[in-house]
């Protein structure tokens, strides 16, 4: 676009032209003031014009090749549509400049203002692409800023010593000791609320913790670094620690996802499992001082093969039973939901030694008023063979507290007996399920009882 003086330039008059001879850029616009001048009329003489600031000034580009001149003419003029297009058609009379024969024709009357308007509408969309790429969160993104500032705002703080924490420490009965006041945060984003930090110290742990350690079931979770080497060594030397959790090598337990969290939880370790010499690392078996227990499993026993009298005497059968039912919605709760905190003893039991005798008649009863008890609840209880309860359990935790307890004998509950819990039920050695219902099973299971309220003894 030709330079102008003009304040508002609305249409730009571009032509092309030809001289059959060599001339200047002041020929050709004297050529064009002089020819078109009283053409018109006084309102639209160039001259006159130019002066009231209607049109601004002609820029011509000069091309000059074997003894001709040739180029392009601009003007710029800020009337109406009407007067421009008669003053591009004036150009087009110019027909010499100086001795030679000149040839003007007009290319275009470009609109301005629309080429603005496409240059505003591109940038605008450019400007908005950024906005929404860079500047406005998706839907999922805004969720989880919202999640993330209302967990912020749960974490809490424990003790004289002020130790962050989550809001179900002083509650629960399982405490989960981290590093610091991110780790905490991080667990509280995945419904994990019973956490508490030590603070990073690992020369002075705080005796808020070694209280926790006492009075609650505590599991260590730490990160997969050295640092968590440190406060371990620490821990062990003045707390009850329970369990050890880990975060991955190289990770800290604050960057972990939901996935990563979960399963170092579930994959905890028993303290007494780092203590044996085959869990210590070479250094503490001889091979140098310090060092740090490797965080590994003891592997477990093979299964030993069952013994004949191990096996109850069958009770009268009546109809047949499934195992624990699917639930229904809202009815009895997830039961295949396992809970993020394993019990104590992760270990498989041996097969009781001795011989089983039948259920006494006693213990059938009290299954069957724990069973009335419980109606209503959504819940479970696990008894040993004396009668007594282990462990009363939500539906939904109940396949895992049946996975990781040891000396269950029976299982009560207020749900469905299914095909999943009959099956766990038989490998843990369980001599008697009671239910309110009992979906239909594959097959047949001897040595275990099964009790629906419904249907009454199934096997």
């Amino acid at each position: 676009m030709a330079k102008t003086y003009l304040e508002i330039v609305k249409y730009m008059v571009e032509a092309k032209f030809t001289i059959d001879g060599v001339v200047d850029k002041p020929d050709i616009i004297g050529a064009v003031f002089g020819q078109t001048e009283g053409l018109l009329g006084s309102e639209l003489d160039l001259r006159e014009l130019q002066k009231n600031g209607k049109i601004g000034r002609i820029e011509i580009d000069v091309n000059q090749s074997s003894n001709k001149t040739f180029g392009k003419l601009h003007l710029p003029a800020s009337l109406d549509r009407i007067e421009t297009c008669i003053l591009a058609a004036a150009i087009e009379s110019v027909d010499r400049v100086g001795p030679y024969e000149a040839n003007f024709g007009v290319d275009k009357v470009e609109d301005t203002r629309s080429e603005k308007r496409r240059k505003i509408l591109n940038r605008a969309k450019d400007l908005l692409k950024q906005l929404l790429n860079t500047e406005i969160p998706d839907s999922k993104e805004i969720a989880e800023m919202v999640q993330s500032d209302v967990r912020a705002s749960e974490v809490t703080t424990y003790g004289p010593e002020q130790l962050p924490a989550g809001p179900e420490v002083g509650k629960s009965d399982e405490v989960i000791i981290v590093e610091g006041r991110a780790d905490v945060l991080n667990l509280l984003r995945n419904d994990i609320t019973n956490a508490i930090a030590v603070g990073g110290a690992t020369n002075n742990i705080p005796k808020s913790i070694i209280t926790l350690a006492t009075e609650k079931e505590s599991t260590l979770f730490l990160d997969g670094d050295r640092g968590g080497d440190l406060i371990l060594r620490s821990l062990m030397n003045v707390a009850e620690i329970d369990f050890i959790a880990r975060a991955p090598d190289g990770k800290e337990v604050e960057d972990l996802t939901r996935k990563e969290v979960i399963k170092a939880l579930r994959t905890r370790i028993p303290t007494d499992q780092y203590q044996g010499g085959r869990n210590r690392r070479p250094s503490q078996q001889g091979q140098g001082s310090g060092g740090t227990p490797q965080y590994r499993p003891t592997p477990p026993r093979p299964p030993q093969p069952p013994d004949p009298q191990d096996q109850p005497q069958r009770a009268e059968p009546a109809k047949e039973l499934s195992a624990i039912l699917e639930p229904n919605p809202g009815e009895v709760g997830d039961i295949g939901r396992q809970s993020y905190m394993p019990a104590k003893d992760l270990s498989r039991p041996a097969p009781n030694p001795g011989p089983e005798p039948a259920l006494k008649s006693m213990l059938l009863t009290q299954l069957a008023g724990g069973l009335d008890e419980l109606t209503g609840t959504l819940r479970s209880r696990l008894y040993d063979s004396a009668g007594n309860i282990i462990k009363e359990i939500p539906i939904r935790e109940l396949l895992a507290g049946v996975e990781y307890t040891n000396g269950v004998y029976a299982i009560v509950l207020d749900g469905v007996i299914t095909q999943r819990l009959v099956e766990l039920a038989v490998q843990r050695n369980i001599k008697a399920v009671y239910g309110q219902k009992a979906n239909t099973l594959t097959r047949k299971y001897p040595g275990i009882i099964l009790y629906s309220k419904e249907q009454g003894t199934i096997s």
